[in-house]
């Protein structure tokens, strides 16, 4: 299994996934290798194998070696592409001609140090966590390949095409997600590629499947929808948490950019101020429309009830929805959404746009189109003024997420590896 991060070292819900998965997997006596660009030596391995491919050396003289670095190619992208990125802190260095013979040694070398991050060199290290692939898939014993989001696409690829084995490829997020209209077309190209030579493709949810049909043009007999799940957590210690304010605290969490539609959760909270003054509104998160999100709150003059945390992780999110009275997640296009789930089980009401994935398994969550500002202002209001509400979805939305299990998420990942093993 190829992933670009893993946790505690995560940017946002990517490695998340990756590691319930895992874990699922491995509770089914699935046996998992999970490879990582750089892995931290704190990452928590529960029944499986993790691989840094910083520690893997090359040898240059292999013929398969040698055929693969002859195909590496580079190429640009733009910041706001990467999955799970910060783009403010994101800046992407240009390597399309041809390598000079005098970077040669500095580019392919017997062994790299990745950075296992979104940073400048992000293009070369993807090119070279494929062609460390290759090294792992001629030396290793296993059945089938799982590689996770576009970044492990040529990975999983140079996998396949040295050992013979069958590629799944799982399907996170699309391009068409992370830029609406405007596709980067290498990223595109490398995202095709990686669903065309899969023997199976894994979506995240029957959104974002039908993306993947209709835009990538992968048929649709070897495309199947797993909805991702949670994990369920126990911590008593979150119970005494104090808000520190009277008022009632709407949450919104997640990457502060186009996608995540932070801009209608704004317009919603001054509709909502505007009818009740005794409720904070709190943005959680970073990205490129964080600046624009500040001078809007301050225009609509309600800075005073209005919160920005920056990027929380781990426990910061856990406490987070422990103040929270209610959960926001307006997302323009999201292929699933684990946010919603993480606060269900922290016994916190959700309101969801119903452009999102996760709004295909949630029955106890109110569900609103991303547009629609009133409605999703109502829905707030509702939830924060009429306690039978309240509760209703607090009691059944606990229990309901309690059910949405990596484990039973797992089976069907089974039931795929077992398509593509056995085709």
């Amino acid at each position: 299994m190829f992933g670009w991060e893993f946790p505690p070292h995560i940017t946002g819900g990517l490695g998340t996934a990756c590691f319930g998965l895992t874990k699922g997997l491995v509770k089914h006596g699935i046996g998992v290798t999970f490879v990582v660009p750089k892995a931290f030596g704190d990452e928590t391995k529960e029944g499986f194998r993790l691989v840094n491919a910083s520690d893997i050396v090359l040898d240059m003289e292999q013929h398969e070696t040698r055929l693969f670095l002859e195909k590496i190619q580079y190429m640009e992208i733009g910041s706001n592409l990467v999955p799970y990125l910060d783009p403010e802190e994101f800046e992407i260095a240009v390597t399309a001609q041809k390598l000079e013979e005098s970077s040669e040694h500095k580019i392919f070398s017997k062994q790299y140090t990745f950075s296992g991050k979104y940073g400048p060199n992000l293009m070369e290290e993807v090119s070279r966590y494929a062609l460390v692939a290759t090294s792992l898939a001629s030396a290793s014993d296993f059945d089938v390949i799982h590689a996770h989001d576009w970044l492990t696409y040529p990975a999983g690829i140079a996998a396949k095409k040295i050992s013979g084995k069958p590629l799944v490829v799982h399907v996170h997020a699309t391009e068409f997600d992370r830029s609406g209209e405007n596709v980067n077309q290498p990223v595109y190209d490398i995202e095709r590629q990686g669903m065309t030579e899969a023997d199976e493709v894994i979506t995240v949810s029957n959104l974002t499947r039908q993306i993947v049909i209709d835009r990538y043009g992968i048929p649709a007999e070897k495309v199947f929808t797993v909805h991702n799940a949670v994990e369920p957590v126990d911590r008593p210690e979150l119970e005494g948490v104090t808000k520190h304010v009277k008022e009632k605290v709407v949450t919104f969490l997640g990457r502060v950019t186009f996608q995540k539609g932070p801009d209608y959760f704004v317009e919603a909270a001054y509709k909502v101020l505007k009818r009740d003054s005794n409720v904070r509104f709190v943005m959680a998160g970073s990205g490129d429309l964080l600046n624009r999100m500040i001078r809007r709150v301050a225009q609509l003059k309600i800075a005073t009830k209005f919160h920005f945390t920056g990027f929380l992780s781990g426990p910061e999110v856990d406490t987070m929805f422990a103040m929270s009275d209610v959960y926001v997640m307006p997302s323009v296009s999201e292929p699933f959404g684990i946010s919603p789930l993480e606060a269900m089980r922290s016994n916190v009401p959700v309101v969801i746009s119903k452009q999102s994935g996760v709004a295909e398994v949630l029955q106890h969550a109110l569900k609103v189109d991303f547009w629609d500002i009133d409605a999703l202002a109502d829905a707030i209001y509702g939830i924060l003024h009429y306690d039978g509400l309240r509760k209703m979805f607090i009691r059944y939305g606990k229990s309901e997420v309690d059910n949405i299990l990596w484990e039973n998420a797992a089976v069907n990942i089974i039931d795929v590896y077992n398509k593509a093993v056995y085709k």
